[in-house]
Order: structure tokens, then sequence, then C-alpha cells
């Protein structure tokens, strides 16, 4: 199809011509025949139009929808731009210019284009859609979100407006927004697996397992021949505990993709945990053959061997493959990174956190070794042990994490200390305590709250953050803990932000009496710490700050535990006064509460006021 300036004479058409000689009955006729999809007889018409009034716009935009539906998109965007000088009030004029650019991907063109077509008409759907891809293809997300709105507002059951909402809100990790918009495209495109399959992985990320699974189900149901979706069904069960059932669906992924790294992780992580370690390190060494680099494999493979009690091997592979997890941040400075091989007489260190509040607390205990060394000590942490660790031996300047840095000379996460003191299970800084003791005042103010000392004083807690990943397997309600208040003691709760239902639970127990408002930042806790007798607590920070005070502490793990707390013993390296109550294969904490309650039967019985 030739260009505008080339309109020089049309050919006879074949059809019948229209009973008026005008260029608006030859376009009109042109177009019925663009309709009916004879585009040679439309070109026809649309060149007996602009033969008698070259400048006649419906003509020029004819021409152009046919260029069009030839793909000749150049061509296309010529005779919309002449159709356009020639009327410029037409929405549609527009939004098709704007569509052949968005065709050769001249996206910054088109979103003029349309842009300008919404002016002269705001009500297309459509064109609120396709602005909104060529936002997303200029990075401009926050406006393509807002067009991808704008199209659903006008027209909620728009497919290609949700799909693009739907992709930019799971992009963005705002999850809720991605499955209001991955329904509505799911309302009319139910038949499409990969929605419901993302949708499935919001719902993961939520930790609305039961949902999770319903979705990716779903889309393993529509399209049994994809191994990710195969895989993504037993990451769902490995969360929800159902390790033997996520093994199969591990096992359908990777008979549809042998060398699929996501599916052998997930088979890997089930395996471990069922504790079927020398399968699980066979897999894990099948993922690093399919990819040396995969980080998550190395992780995996660290903390098994740390678990396992092989520290020599797992310090250093959990410095590599902690790189590939969220709370990894890579803080870039341009001093050194010291590894424990150089020394550091008279030298400046940062120590700075890079894990969670009990991995802070609990590799806490090397930095006296380290100004031992004879090194000046920095230590960053999170404001909320700041003031508590900011009194450990050795510490020169305690800041919180974000606060502006003074001069050092070398660096270190305190989580790489154990690797740079080349940590052996015989050779763990098992000095208790390591934390400094609380104010006296602070301590005294508590055993006054307390009350009185007549019978044992007891700390619990029941649930860590919702936000770890496991979570699920650590935690449990108030409700199963409560088997333990009728035991003749004194219970506080230790238990900070419960969740909803516990926070009920709470208000329904009396005997179970909640301090928690008072306990400001760990340094007041650790003054609450200092005057009970006992802590009972799942796998959480405060476990780990009564082990770090001496205090004793009766921590209960799942059945795959962290792997701090090793196997098979129910004593801690760590935390010589801590003592370890473990799920057995059933995974039930009830289970273990049943055998917290005996032995803490025959503590109570053998308190005595004076013993305190």
């Amino acid at each position: 199809m030739n260009r505008p300036q080339e309109q020089a004479g049309t050919r006879q058409v074949e059809q019948s011509p229209p009973a008026k000689d005008t260029p608006a009955a030859w376009f009109e006729a042109g177009l019925r025949l663009l309709q009916a999809g004879q585009l040679v007889e439309a070109e026809q018409c649309g060149r007996s139009a602009l033969a008698l009034d070259q400048g006649h716009a419906d003509a020029l935009h004819l021409m152009g929808l046919l260029c069009m539906a030839a793909k000749q998109y150049d061509l296309a965007i010529e005779w919309f731009a002449t159709a356009i000088r020639q009327n410029g009030d037409v929405a549609d004029y527009f939004s098709n210019f704007g569509m052949a650019l968005q065709r050769r991907d001249r996206f910054d063109e088109a979103i003029k284009g349309y842009d300008r077509a919404l002016v002269l008409n705001p009500r297309q759907a459509e064109i609120w859609s396709r602005m909104g891809e060529c936002l997303q293809r200029e990075r401009r997300l926050d406006e393509a979100i807002q067009c991808f709105d704008q199209a659903l507002k006008l027209d909620p059951r728009h497919a290609g407006a949700a799909r693009g909402s739907a992709m930019l809100h799971f992009d963005a990790g705002r999850y809720e927004q991605a499955i209001a918009s991955f329904d509505r495209l799911l309302e009319t495109r139910p038949e499409l697996a990969g929605a419901h399959n993302l949708r499935g992985v919001c719902l993961l990320e939520l930790k609305r397992l039961e949902e999770a699974f319903v979705s990716c189900s779903k889309a393993f149901e529509l399209a049994a021949d994809n191994a990710e979706f195969a895989s993504n069904v037993g990451l769902v069960l490995h969360r929800l505990g159902r390790d033997e059932e996520a093994l199969a669906y591990a096992d359908k992924a990777l008979a549809l993709s042998p060398a699929l790294p996501l599916a052998l992780i997930n088979r890997a992580q089930s395996l471990l945990a069922l504790l079927r370690f020398d399968e699980a390190m066979a897999v894990l060494d099948k993922a690093i053959a399919v990819d040396p680099d995969y980080d998550i494999a190395h992780w995996n493979v660290a903390l098994t061997r740390l678990l396992l009690g092989d520290y020599e091997t797992g310090w250093a592979l959990r410095e590599r493959g902690r790189k590939c997890l969220g709370f990894f941040v890579d803080r870039k400075f341009k001093q050194p990174h010291w590894r424990g091989d150089a020394p550091i007489v008279g030298q400046t260190i940062l120590l700075h956190s890079d894990e969670g509040l009990g991995d802070t607390i609990q590799f806490a205990r090397y930095v006296k070794l380290v100004a031992r060394l004879g090194a000046r000590v920095i230590l960053e942490v999170p404001a909320p042990v700041q003031q508590l660790l900011s009194g450990i031996e050795g510490v020169s300047l305690c800041l919180k994490t974000g606060a502006t840095l003074p001069g050092f000379d070398i660096h270190c996460p305190l989580s790489a200390l154990p690797l740079a003191f080349r940590t052996r299970l015989e050779t763990i800084p098992s000095d208790v305590p390591y934390l400094p003791a609380p104010p006296d005042r602070l301590r005294q103010a508590w055993e006054e709250r307390l009350g009185p000392h007549d019978k044992m004083r007891i700390g619990l807690v029941w649930s860590g953050s919702p936000a770890h990943g496991n979570d699920r397997k650590r935690s449990m309600p108030l409700s199963t803990m409560c088997r333990l208040l009728d035991a003749d003691a004194r219970f506080f709760s230790l238990q900070k932000d419960p969740r909803p239902d516990d926070r009920a639970t709470l208000m329904e127990r009396p005997e179970l009496i909640d301090l928690t408002a008072g306990l400001a930042d760990f340094v007041e806790t650790a003054a609450m710490l200092s005057c009970l007798d006992l802590v009972i607590s799942v796998d959480t920070s405060v476990a780990h700050l009564a082990g770090g005070l001496a205090r004793e502490a009766w921590i209960l793990l799942p059945h795959a535990p962290d792997y701090r707390w090793l196997l098979d013993r129910d004593d801690s390296p760590w935390y010589p006064k801590a003592r370890l109550f473990r799920q057995s294969a059933v995974r039930d904490y009830a289970e273990v509460l049943d055998r917290v309650r005996a032995e803490l039967d025959a503590r109570v019985a053998a308190f005595t006021p004076a013993a305190s």
C-alpha cells in the first residue's frame, strides 16, 4: 500500500460503486468491506474516496486501518498521522495511531497518541489498558497501574487490564491487590492456568496456605504438563507440613523436567523436614550440579551441615548461601571484610547485625573475642537491642541500624563471626552470661510489679514473628500452651504483639498475667527475666535472651529444628542453662507440652521461696 503522498489515480473497483460518487460514500463502502475482511476491495474504495478528495480524513484513516490489518505498521503510522493533520478532533484517529506506534515499540510516542485519544473520549477501557501497557514498558509503573485501574472501572471484565494490573502488583509485592486483579481476570478467563498459579503464589506469600493450595492445584489441573506448577503445589504442601504429599508433587515436577532447580530444592526441603538427610543431600548435590551458582542450594546444604554438627563445612557454605535470602543486604562498604585471617591490633572494626534479633543476640557473644584481639569495636544493631548490647564487654560504641557511622578500618557481619573464629562444636564460646545484667533499679521495679514470690514465677512465649519463614512450624496458639496453666505456679506472658485469637484467650485466662505493656525494649525484658525462675518459650529472640543472661529456659522446638539446636539432644552448647523439648515425628506441640507439664510438676513441687 502506497504512502499518503502517492495517491494519484485509482483502479476500477470490482464491486458495485456506491449510490453517490462522494468521498464519504466511498469511505462508508470501504469501511463495510474492511469489516467483512475484504481488504483489497476496501482499499479500492479508500483510493476512490481519496481520488475525489485527497484530504478526506476518514478515508486517510481507513487506509491506515488497512495497513494495520496487513501488519504494515510504519505505513499505518503515516496514514494515521496524515488523517490527524486533516482533523485532530477524532479520538479513533489518535487511538489507532497509538496502536500502530505501540506495535513498532515506539512506546513514548504511543502514550502521547493514547493520551490525546482519552482527552477526546475518556470512556475507552481498551485505550486505558493499552496506555497502561506502554507505560509499563517505559517502566512508569505507578502511572501504568492507574491506567489499568481506570480501564477496570470502565469495564470490570476487561481481561487485558486485569492481567496488567495483576502482574504489576505481583512484581511490586502488593499481593492483596494482585489477588483482586487475578480474580477479575479469572472471572472472564477461568482457563488461564498461569493466572491461577500466580494467584497461588500471592496467597503463599501472604501465608494463606490452604487457599494457595487450591489455586496452585487448579493451575496444575489445567496444565498437567507444567513442571513449575507441579513444583508449586509441592511447595505449598511443604509449608503446610504435609511433606509426604509434597514429595509426590516434587516427583511429578521432576518427571516433567528432571533438572528443574526449583523442584529439586522443594524436594530437598521436604526430605529435610522429614529428617531424611542423606536423600536430601543427594538432591541438593544434583541441584548444585545443575547450577553451581544456585545459592539457595548451597544455603540448604550449609544449614543441614550445621544441623548435623559439621561446623567446619557448614559455616563456610552458610556465608555463601545466605546471599540468596531476603535478610542479606550487601552494605557495599569500601573497607575490607575481616574474615579472621588477618591481625586487627589497633584497628577499628564495625560489627553489624545482618539477620534477626535472635541471631544478633546469639552472635553478640563474639564481640568480646574480637576486642581481645586488640581492635576497637563499633557495634551496629537493630534499635530494640541497642541499649541491651551496648553494655557487652569489648564494645566501644554501639549504634542502632541506620545511624551515621563513624570511620572504621574493617567490618564483619555478626553472623560471619563463627566462621571468622573457625567455630566448632567444642569451641563454641559458651560462657554465660555474656549479656550485661540489667540495672538494679529496673530489676527492683519488676520485682515489685510481679508481686509475691511465694510460688514459681514462669514466663511464657508461644509464638514468634508471623513474618518468619518457619513461623507456622515453630509457633503455637496460646490455647495449646494453656495446658500448663493449672500448675501451682504464677505465669507471666512475655509475648509481644499477640495475635487476635491469642489476645482473646488472654482475656479468658486471668491466671496468665500480661505485663508486656511495660516491656519497652530488651533491657526491660532482661530485667523481667531476671526476676523469673523459668522461661518456657518457642524458638524466639526471648529464648536467646534468656540463654545469654544465663536464665533457666525450656525451649520448645519443631520436629525439624533450626540448625543452631542440632539434633537428638536436650541441651544446647550455645546456652548451657537451656533445656530443649523437641516435637516427635507427629509434629504436635500438645504432646511436647505434656512432657513439659510432667517436668514442671516436679519443679513446682521442689520450689521453695528461699531457694528462689
